[in-house]
């Protein structure tokens, strides 16, 4: 991350809390030190650049590869704002991509970074709250990371899904709970021990956002019948 991160929080941080004066709860639960996962629901583009505003330490999220890949004046200006807020480039998406994101991520942690990431795996079109992937736990349990779950309220409201721009009219809260030890679940290898620990952690954010349960996840729609049939069958989702 280097240099255009340290500038990047330096100048983003403190200007974007005077322009949009988040209001932050819970800032003394967040380990200044060592690994930390942060696990919040997502609402909203802006939910990514809300939460390494709100956090007293430097946070890193995962971000589509093509925030880094244009050319020119424009792709340059991508690059270096996704740069300076901590995003690092990955390619989205399931199975080996997946995999992939986790094992980034993983590699933070063993440098005793934070990073943040949506146990939802994508942003709430409706405002409700779905259920967590068990990626969030995997990464946590073998990383020997705490959780710290974050509850985003009004950020839908400050930037919805196909806004070009974020609207000041409206004032988000960031709320970080205290850190969970999802250890007493079990080791990562556990399939049981990474559903508990998920829903412990889902069971945070809910507490934190108050939204209504879908009790269902948040499935991206399927472009082939081999995906539709999986969405149906019963397997892990990362």
């Amino acid at each position: 991350m280097g240099a255009t991160y340290a500038i990047g929080r330096g100048i983003i941080t403190p200007l974007a809390r005077v322009i949009y004066r988040p209001h932050i709860e819970g800032k003394n639960n967040v380990p200044l030190s060592g690994p930390v996962v942060f696990a919040s629901n997502h609402l909203s583009f802006i939910d990514s650049i809300a939460i390494p505003v709100a956090a007293p330490r430097p946070v890193h999220f995962l971000a589509k590869s093509t925030y880094f890949d244009g050319t020119g004046l424009s792709g340059w200006a991508s690059r270096t704002f996704f740069t300076s807020i901590g995003a690092i480039p990955v390619q989205r998406g399931a199975g080996q991509a997946a995999l992939d994101a986790l094992d980034q991520q993983r590699k933070l942690l063993d440098e005793g970074s934070a990073v943040a990431l949506y146990p939802e795996g994508t942003r709430s079109t409706d405002g409700r709250l779905y259920k967590g992937r068990t990626g969030v736990a995997f990464l946590a349990l073998q990383a020997g990371a705490q959780v710290v779950p974050v509850g985003l309220i009004g950020t839908d409201k400050v930037m919805p899904i196909g806004a070009k721009r974020p609207s000041l009219r409206h004032r988000i809260t960031v709320r970080f709970g205290e850190p969970i030890d999802v250890s007493h679940h079990g080791p990562a290898s556990s399939g049981k021990a990474r559903r508990q620990a998920t829903d412990e952690i889902m069971a945070a954010i809910h507490a934190l956002s108050g939204q209504e349960l879908a009790n269902a996840y948040n499935e991206v729609p399927a472009h082939n019948p081999i995906e539709r049939i999986k969405q149906v069958l019963p397997h892990e989702r990362l």
